[in-house]
């Protein structure tokens, strides 16, 4: 502390030692409404605090419980084309109009997925990657190099980049004689 605060702490402290009794009951009473006023502030703080943090909760289950809306709006037309499909095959059985109908949904279909980020792994003829595909299998071929996907029993899905399902595969091996 530098001298002059210290003098004013001096004199301070002179003064409150100079007060008469009514003059420091008036000084308290100030103290305590001004404590009382901090403390309504700390009441209404913590109030706002716990509304926020209970409307933020009802937020996270609204994201949680509704969080696929736009994705289920978007499949509802694969849904319908489905459904039109079926009820054309049930009646109609031109097998060429059917192919076209079902070639159509798929389009649609992979549109829609597209649009959410869902990703086909479709991996013919890549090399064997363990961590994007599941081998079922090896198959001797003479055509493709060693660890290479041979045959795609069901292709895999990824999501924004990460994986969903992997694919199930052939990997392919060389002959026996080579």
């Amino acid at each position: 502390m530098n001298e002059e605060q210290e003098q004013a702490q001096e004199q301070e402290e002179r003064c409150l030692d100079e007060l008469s009794a009514e003059e420091l009951a008036k000084l308290l009473e100030e103290a305590r409404a001004r404590a009382d006023e901090h403390w309504d502030k700390v009441l209404r703080a913590q109030a706002e605090l716990d509304n926020l943090k209970k409307r933020h909760q009802r937020e996270l289950e609204q994201a949680h419980k509704f969080g696929l809306e736009k994705f289920v709006a978007e499949l509802l037309g694969v849904w319908d084309s489905l459904e039109l499909g079926y009820q054309a095959a049930k009646e109609n059985h031109d097998i060429d109009k059917l192919l076209e109908g079902t070639e159509l949904t798929l389009k649609m279909l992979a549109d829609t997925m597209g649009k959410f980020g869902v990703e086909q792994i479709d991996p013919q003829g890549e090399p064997f990657d363990p961590e994007r595909h599941q081998a079922m299998g090896m198959v001797e071929r003479d055509d493709l190099p060693p660890n290479t996907v041979a045959e795609v029993i069901q292709k895999g899905y990824a999501l924004n980049g990460r994986l969903v399902r992997p694919a199930l595969v052939m990997v392919s091996k060389a002959p026996a004689g080579a």
